[in-house]
């Protein structure tokens, strides 16, 4: 395993993430390989250190997130071991082109070069979250939204002013390629690189306007009508409509606290093969829980086995609390099987839309090829100025200051759940992410609980649009409140109407 280690070439200048990011991200693509098998000891800390001539303190850093995480397990006076709980798979060969890369640049899965269906368009379902007719709320719960007031919209508009006086603003200010700003495209691939593992190039990227273009995108690709698509329960209301649009047939897989049950995935794949399942392994939206390692693992071991696509939707990467952010699973992909797609809409701000594709080369020019039809390219004055906030780490100093702001907003808003309502609502913490999932108790509507809101001043969820699976039944009515858009002053108003609300279902 240290001999594998030693052929790495780790960057000590930060441009690929710390040194512990990166000797994290080395070990997790030595166990998803097969080099590393569950249960094998992984040398000490002092040892590893010695070898690598690192500080002992980062390998010691390294092996902690690796067991929060579940890669790794810890034994007393016994040692760190790689995790008997992972599948054990057989060693996987890396691309000739370059042997110390986990992931191939070919696609593992058939492609479709099919011309786009038209389809009529969806409704906007943001309206899900408010009630007509009853006037400007004075507070909303949204779906997860970060502040705007806090995203560093001077450093952008400053970059933008600056590129629209400079001499290359006739050239911004006309056509330029469906792919987005070549500039923009190199320096996402560095920052994907040095923020989640992703080693990608430029020419595996397409810029989108924001992650919803770049689902629509993936479905217009893989999709037939009639096509089988996985999708998780509860799951997105936006993307269930997009796949169904391009005619696929929705099977359900039920998502628990480790996110989907890939025990089902696996049953459901001896019967029949899917085209695609769509994963949001990272604080899944509704219910925000993070996939865990081991089904991780899982999953891309049927996808290599069974050749369907794995469409990996990231939209809240950035804000983790309960440890660093876990890695996608398209960074330790070796078959080539996930489109990879993600925002800054929810790292900046929602108007902002720049979102992504990352995906093999073939992919990117087919998609690059249907996104000319329905939106001949994105805003190449935006794209610039976000490629210079990307270059004068603008947008990694916003992140992390805004990071801390969250997490606090977090906190005090469990607290005031806890207290205020918890006779009318359970909810668990989330590790990460910018909403929390809650569960009513028995007998509570959501659909009265948000009419009475809205007459108080208080738009939220009314609990739909959640779950899809016909003639299954939810338990109790839930709701997804977005905490990060409101202050503690606020939030504490906002928690107070949602109380008045509720009123009418306080326990006799």
């Amino acid at each position: 395993m240290i001999e594998k280690l030693l052929e790495i070439t780790f960057h000590k200048d930060g441009q690929r993430g710390s040194l512990y990011q990166q000797l994290e991200s080395e070990i997790i693509q030595l166990i998803c390989r097969g080099i590393l098998k569950p249960g094998q000891a992984l040398p000490s800390s002092r040892v590893l250190a010695e070898r690598l001539g690192f500080n002992r303190k980062t390998v010691v850093a390294t092996y902690e997130e690796l067991n929060a995480q579940g890669w790794v397990e810890t034994k007393d006076r016994s040692g760190v071991y790689v995790s008997s709980q992972l599948p054990e798979i057989a060693v996987r060969k890396v691309s000739k082109d370059n042997e110390k890369l986990a992931r191939t640049r070919e696609p593992g899965y058939s492609l479709m070069t099919r011309q786009p269906f038209n389809y009529a368009t969806v409704d906007d379902q943001d309206g899900k979250l408010s009630l007509p007719g009853t006037g400007k709320p004075q507070y909303k719960f949204d779906d997860g939204f970060p502040d705007p007031r806090i995203a560093p919209i001077e450093e952008l508009v400053r970059e933008y002013r600056r590129l629209g006086k400079g001499r290359f603003a006739n050239k911004f200010l006309m056509y330029g390629p469906e792919y987005g700003s070549f500039r923009l495209r190199v320096e996402l691939a560095k920052y994907l690189d040095r923020t989640r593992g992703l080693q990608v190039t430029e020419k595996e990227i397409l810029i989108t306007k924001g992650t919803q273009m770049a689902i629509y995108l993936a479905s217009q690709l893989l999709i037939n009508p009639g096509d089988t698509v996985f999708v998780p329960e509860p799951g997105y209301f936006d993307a269930n409509q997009t796949f169904k649009l391009a005619g696929a047939n929705l099977v359900f897989i039920p998502v628990d606290k480790e996110g989907m049950d890939i025990d089902r995935i696996e049953e459901l794949c001896k019967q029949k093969v899917p085209r695609l399942i769509y994963i949001i392994p990272h604080h899944h939206r509704p219910t925000t829980v993070t996939l865990s390692a081991e089904r991780r693992m899982r999953l891309m071991n049927l996808a290599s086995k069974y050749g369907f696509a794995l469409l990996e939707d990231d939209y809240d990467f950035d804000y983790h609390f309960a440890s660093d952010p876990l890695f996608p699973l398209a960074s330790v992909d070796p078959g080539g099987h996930i489109i990879y797609v993600g925002s800054f809409c929810k790292s900046i701000a929602p108007g902002i839309r720049i979102g992504f594709m990352v995906a093999p080369e073939a992919v990117i020019n087919e998609a690059a090829a249907i996104r000319r039809l329905i939106d001949r390219q994105g805003e190449q004055l935006l794209e610039e100025a976000t490629a210079e906030l990307l270059i004068a780490g603008d947008i990694s100093r916003h992140i992390k200051r805004s990071h801390k702001i969250y997490q606090k907003r977090l906190e005090n808003t469990c607290r005031l759940l806890s207290e205020h309502l918890g006779e009318y609502l359970t909810f668990d913490k989330p590790n990460g992410g910018l909403a929390i999932w809650a569960s009513y108790r028995d007998g509570i509507s959501a659909g009265a609980v948000a009419r009475n809101a809205a007459k108080l001043g208080l738009r939220m969820s009314d609990g739909r649009n959640y779950f899809f699976e016909p003639h299954v039944s939810k338990p109790r009515d839930f709701i997804r409140m977005g905490y990060s858009s409101l202050d503690e002053k606020e939030m504490a108003e906002a928690v107070n109407i949602w109380k008045k609300a509720l009123m009418p279902f306080s326990p006799k």
